[in-house]
This record gives structure tokens, sequence and C-alpha cells, in this order.
């Protein structure tokens, strides 16, 4: 009974409790614009509300739950939600009959309030784009797209202090984007030239070139391009493989080696043995297939000059710098070891690793011979072979990424050497080839330098030289080569030869020129002095003419009407005596030892000769020969 009491207790005191909570969110509850909109129809509206929270109370007394915990969590939680749903359906019920004639305007009302706000936004949102376009417009007006060069003073003092890489970087960038929009975008006051010589110094300054390169560069390739060049020579090119034909095929070995862990795949369609690797878990100059002879670690650019020559089967090759093997063994493949091959090295060093390597790729149609090469067509004999491959030696300004001191080692004065040397090679290789070969006659020439003077000017010098002809080297990509460079104009079939870059084909820096021999006969080209066989000197100023012998001599010129006879007046020569000399009939023209014909006058002019090497030894050895008997007669008596 006592339980019971307090339990009626509680429940007796616990309506005002719960009353007193609702009131309280009652009054915190913000009040909606419905409400704020009925408010302003009806004043009467406050005294609804009161009388429905009255009824919210009495329903809560005859609900009559057990916990009180749990009730006022949930009257907590819940009043103002069932104010809200209690305000909305005695709203519903007092407006049922005021509805029809109040709820029209006020939804019209809020329709058009919503309208204008909403114009009043998009309108603020165009007036901020307008004015952001207009700032950033004015900002770039603002700012000056010039680039200056440098002053003299700020070059002293960067000279003074280490450099500074990322701002010399950022002014060859902005000197590239100058050239390349010369006309619009240059300083006002400077020259095209201003801006080459700093772009070079800054090169020179951040890649490690020597002046002599960087100029011969700057002057064989746009700006743009150049920058892509000189960025290509820093990356390394990607390793190849040549599959070796005598021992497998290309598709069996990409099989063995991609289970050992070598990703690789085809190197082109140019290539029908190439293999470029892209990654390996072993190292590739070591594994069993390596050793077996199953394939040659060789660049791409490598492939190219044997793929020009195309040797065919039972001829005979030579391959005049053959060391360490890499083309002599693609030919020996080409030919399926038959024929000849002649593999010539001067440097009896290298000799071990071309034996060695014609050993394991299983080569046994090779001769290795260890002769200077412009000595070679008295070994073998001229017009003796069918095919020349001429891997010249060179300055190797195209295989920077393997060699980065050529960047400062090489001089004006070692390309010079090296092409004087390349232009001597090239004569031997033409000697040796037989221009009735039926098969053969062709001289393939390839350097891995990019110079001029190396390449195209060795060519141009052959073509004068002997009776060859440049022809298509079977190629089906690559650059042409110079028909004129600078100062400098070459024989339009150079056209023919192609020049393969780093960063064009991603390959070593190459150039291959195919040749073609007409004849075995040798031209003896001559200056333009000497082309001439009458030779027309000065005469002195104090020595008399014979006029009337002149005249006499134009007036039958002019009855005979023969324009070619009055060329020949002006070739006469005058002798200092005051005689007008004819020119020399055939009695008083002599002989040359190649059998041309040239007058005394013209031979008088011809340019002296110098003995040769050879002949120098031959006529000392005959002095010491003659000095030896000499000492022997004096020695009897």
């Amino acid at each position: 009974m006592a339980s019971n009491k307090s339990q009626g207790a509680k429940s007796k005191n616990q309506p005002p409790k719960k009353k007193q909570r609702n009131d309280l969110f009652i009054d915190k509850k913000r009040p909606t614009k419905k409400d704020e909109v009925l408010d302003d129809v009806s004043d009467g509206h406050s005294e609804e509300e009161e009388e429905a929270g009255d009824l919210l109370d009495g329903d809560e007394q005859m609900s009559g739950f057990d916990d009180d915990d749990v009730s006022e969590i949930s009257d907590e939680d819940d009043a103002p939600w069932a104010d809200d749903f209690l305000q909305g359906s005695d709203d519903n019920e007092d407006s049922g009959s005021s509805s029809t004639s109040g709820s029209g305007s006020d939804s019209h009302s809020d329709e058009t309030d919503i309208e204008e706000k909403s114009r009043a936004i998009d309108e603020q949102r165009a007036r901020e784009e307008e004015d952001a376009q207009a700032e950033m417009e004015l900002n770039i007006k603002e700012e000056s797209d010039e680039f200056r060069l440098p002053t003299k003073e700020e070059l002293e003092a960067e000279q003074q202090r280490p450099p500074d890489l990322a701002n010399l970087q950022m002014r060859m960038k902005e000197i590239v984007r100058v050239l390349s929009n010369f006309k619009h975008m240059r300083q006002e006051g400077t020259t095209r030239k201003d801006y080459i010589d700093q772009l070079k110094i800054d090169l020179g300054s951040y890649y490690g070139y020597n002046e002599l390169l960087i100029r011969v560069l700057v002057d064989m390739f746009p700006v743009v391009e150049l920058m892509e060049l000189i960025e290509a020579f820093e990356k390394p090119r990607p390793i190849c493989i040549r599959t070796n034909t005598l021992r497998t095929h290309r598709r069996d070995l990409a099989d063995v080696l991609s289970k050992r862990g070598v990703e690789l795949d085809q190197l082109s369609k140019w290539s029908k043995v190439g293999l470029v690797v892209y990654n390996s878990h072993v190292p590739i100059g070591a594994t069993p297939e390596y050793l077996a002879g199953f394939y040659y670690i060789q660049g791409a650019s490598s492939f190219l000059p044997v793929m020009a020559l195309a040797p065919q089967e039972k001829e005979r090759v030579v391959d005049m710098a053959a060391a360490p093997g890499g083309k002599t063994t693609y030919v020996a493949a080409l030919m399926k070891n038959s024929g000849i091959i002649y593999a010539n090295e001067i440097r009896e060093a290298r000799l071990k690793s071309l034996t060695a390597n014609l050993h394991r790729m299983g080569v046994t149609n090779t001769i290795v011979c260890n002769y200077d090469g412009r000595e070679l067509p008295k070994v073998l004999g001229q017009n003796s072979v069918d095919r020349v491959l001429l891997d010249a030696p060179c300055s190797g300004t195209g295989v920077i990424t393997k060699d980065p001191s050529v960047k400062t080692s090489k001089s004006l004065d070692d390309i010079q050497k090296c092409a004087h040397l390349q232009k001597q090679l090239i004569l031997a290789a033409i000697d040796m080839v037989d221009a009735n070969s039926k098969s053969g006659g062709y001289i393939v020439y390839s350097t891995c330098s990019i110079m001029v003077p190396e390449n195209e000017a060795v060519i141009d010098y052959a073509l004068k030289k002997r009776d060859v002809k440049v022809v298509p080297c079977g190629l089906d990509f690559g650059s042409p080569g110079y028909i004129q460079f600078r100062e400098h104009r070459f024989h339009t079939s150079l056209e023919n030869t192609r020049r393969f870059y780093p960063h064009v084909h991603n390959m070593d820096g190459f150039f291959v020129a195919k040749l073609k021999k007409m004849s075995n006969a040798k031209k003896n080209p001559v200056n333009s002095e000497d082309l001439e066989t009458v030779v027309q000197t000065q005469r002195p100023e104090n020595t008399p003419i014979d006029k009337d012998k002149t005249e006499e001599l134009k007036q039958n010129l002019k009855k005979q009407g023969n324009k070619g006879k009055m060329e020949s007046l002006k070739k006469n020569v005058l002798s200092r005596n005051g005689k007008v000399e004819s020119p020399p009939t055939s009695k008083t023209k002599k002989r040359t030892e190649t059998g041309k014909v040239e007058s005394p006058l013209s031979s008088k002019k011809r340019k002296r000769r110098f003995p040769s090497k050879e002949e120098i030894s031959e006529a000392r050895e005959g002095k010491r020969k003659a000095m030896r008997e000499k000492r022997k007669q004096g020695r009897k008596e």
C-alpha cells in the first residue's frame, strides 16, 4: 500500500514537471516562417496553441509509464516535434474555412519572394564574375611579358658566384621562347645574335659543353630541336641485343630469355633480328645463351651500316675497322658463313676481343688481319673485293651518352685530323672494290659522329676523287644528309645519305652513306686554275707591245666572223719582248703521267708534287747504300 501511495504521489506530482518542460521547449522553440504568417492573419492563434499544449499534457498523464527516466528522455526528445505536429493539425483544423481565402495570397507572395531572391543571387554572381575577369585582364596588362637579357654587371656578378642551375634553366627556356617568336617577343634594341650568344653561354655552363661543340650544334639545329637533342644526350639509350641467326631464331631466343626474367620486345619493324630489353633480373651479358653465342649486345644504330651494305652469299667482303666484332658477326650471319670476310683492325690490343666474339658467335668464314686501313689495297689488291664496310674512326660526337668526356675533350684540330684520316680511308676502300663485280661494287661509309666535316664533306671529297655515286641506303627512316651547310655546298646526291639522332630515333647519333663504284678508273681532279690549257700571265708595265700585229689579228678575225677565234685572241699570252704568242700546238704540248695533254705553260703553273713517304724512304736507302759502298772502297784502297 505504501508503494502504491508513493507511486500515486509521484503520478500526481509528475504532470506539472512535464508541463514546465513542455513550456520550456515551447518558449525556446524558434518560430517558423509559417507561424509568422499565421500570426499576422489572426491574433487568436496563440490561444489555440495553449489549448493544444493542455491537451498534450492530458494525454501524457493518461499514458502512465512506469519508468520515469525513459519517459523523461522521450518527453524531452519528442515534445518539440509533437508540438509542431499538433500545431500543424490545429492550424489545419482552425484554418479550414479561412484557407480558401488566405492561402492563395500567401503562397503567391512566397513564390514571388523566392524568385526575387534567386534573381538577386544571380545578379550578384554575374557582377562578381565580371569583376574577376576585369581584374585578371588588368593584372595581365600590368605584368610585362617581355624577357630581358642580363646586363654585363649581372653577368660579372654571376661569374663570381657558384652557378645557379635553376636560374640558368629558366633563362634558357625564356630565350628559346623568345627566339621561337622573335618578331613579337624580342627586346627592343637587341638582335637575334645577342640571344643566341647568351644561349650558348648558358648551355655550356648548364650541361658542361665546350665552346666549339655548342657553336656547331647551334649552327646545325633550330633552338627548340637543339634543346631536345641536348636533353636526349643526357639520357641513356635502350639496351638492344641482336639475335645470331647462325645459332637460333628471334622467337625462340625471346621465349628462353623471358623465362629467365628478362622483359623484352621486338626492336622495330625495320629489324628482323633485334630485341630491346626493358628490364632484366639477371645480368644480360652473363646468361648461358649469351655465352653460347645466341645473341650479341649491340646498339640499334650499329645495325644500320650492315643493313645498308646488304652482303650476299659467296662474296668477298672487307670490314676495315672490325673490332670488337659486332658488325663483322652480323655480316657473317647474313652471308650464312659463306664467302670470305676480311676483318681488319689496326690496334693489336683489340684483336683479342674480335677473335673471341667471332668464335663465340660461330663465325667460320672470317680472316682476321692487323693492318693500317690505308695500306689494305696494297695487301689485298686493288679491285679485288665485292663490298667494303668502313665504320671509320671519328670524334664520337653522336655517342655523348656513352662517353660524356666528348663534351669538353674534342677540339677543332681533333675533328680536322679525323676528317683527314677518314678521307684517306674511304679512298682506300673504293680502290679495293671491283666495279665489274656482278653482285657487288658497293662501299658503305658510317660514323658515330654528327659533324658535317666528318660526314658529308668526306663523301663529297670521294665523289670528286673517284668514279663513284651515292645510292639509296635501303633504310626507310632517318633524316637526309646536308646538301648545303653554312658556306659549304655539296653534291645533290647526298640526299640519299641518312642521319640518325637520339631525340628523333631514340638511338645514338649516326651517319650512313652507300656508294656504288662506276668504274675502276681514278679521277685526278685539279683546281680551277689548272683546268685552263693556257694560263694568262700579267704583262710587265714597262714592256712595249707590238700594236700593229695585234690590230692585224683583230681585222683577220673580224673578216672570218668566228667568235671562237675571238675568244682565243683573249687567251693569247703577251711575252715580255712585246710579241704576241699563239696557244701552243700539239707539238709543243706534253703528256702527263695519266696521258692527259697539257701545255708547257700549264705544267709550269701546276702545283709542286711532294714525294710520298715511300719515295723518301727509298731515296734515303739508296744514299745509305752508296755511302756504304764508298766506305768499303776506301777501306780496300
